[in-house]
Formats: C-alpha cells, structure tokens, sequence
C-alpha cells in the first residue's frame, strides 16, 4: 500500500534560498520512493512531502534519508519542544483523492481532443480513396 512520509523545516533568517537551492540539487535512489516534493508554507518553513511504494520502504531508507538531512542541517533552525531541526510524520495511505469522475472524464476528453486533433486532421487529408469495386456482368435468366 501506498505509503507518504512528511517532514517539517524551519530554516534560519537568510538561508530559505539556500536549502532551496540544496534540495533542487539532491538526487535521491531510494528504493521505494516513487516522487517527492519540498513545499514552502511561509517566509522560512517548508514541508518535504514524499510518496513510497510502501511503508516498510521509508523504514528501510531512513539512514539514506538521514544522510540528506545532514546536507542541509545547516540551513535549519531548531524547532523547539524537543523536536530538534525536524518534525517527521509518516504512514500509509488510506484514501486516494482525485477529481470527480465527471471532471475526470471531461478533462480526459479535451486532452485527447487537443492531442488528435491536428492528427484527425491530418489523417483525413492523407487516407487513401478505396478502390473502385469492379463489378462482372450478370447473367440475364431467360
């Protein structure tokens, strides 16, 4: 199943661009892991939110995952309340969320409408005639 591991930052004054720019040059190969993404939610925070195949793959990458955090530990402010620089939630999903079927269907449909159309087009001018049928004399009955 599906699994999602959250990691809350707080950088220091001055250093927002910095981590940024830290995490844009990451190349992360951990097993599992299917996509990430690092969101800014104010001047100096910022939520790294990543996607795994499933939750035993976070468990096994944590000491990868640790050896990034110390790229960037640096950058980071303490938390408080005994949180240290991070705050790391994870689990697995138990919902999947997307858009309503009708939207989905609709936006499905202009998408294929937009890629084919220049084909359609195209392939209207191209199609070839069939060939005329060539028709043999009938026998008259008498």
């Amino acid at each position: 199943m599906t699994a999602f591991n959250v990691v809350r930052f707080k950088v220091k004054p001055g250093n927002a661009e910095a981590f940024i720019e830290a995490h844009r040059n990451m190349r992360p190969t951990l097993k599992g892991f299917i996509s990430g993404s690092l969101v800014r939610t104010g001047d100096q925070t910022f939520a790294m939110v990543g996607e795994w195949r499933n939750f035993q793959s976070i468990v096994n990458s944590r000491p990868q995952m640790i050896s990034m955090l110390d790229q960037v530990r640096g950058f980071l402010e303490d938390l408080g309340s005994d949180l240290g620089v991070t705050d790391p939630i994870s689990g697995e999903s138990v919902i999947k969320f997307g858009p309503p079927k009708k939207a989905a269907k609709k936006a499905a449909k202009q998408s294929a409408a937009k890629r084919g159309g220049a084909k359609k087009r195209a392939t209207k001018r191209t199609k070839a005639k069939p060939a005329a049928r060539k028709s043999t004399p009938k026998k008259r009955k008498r």
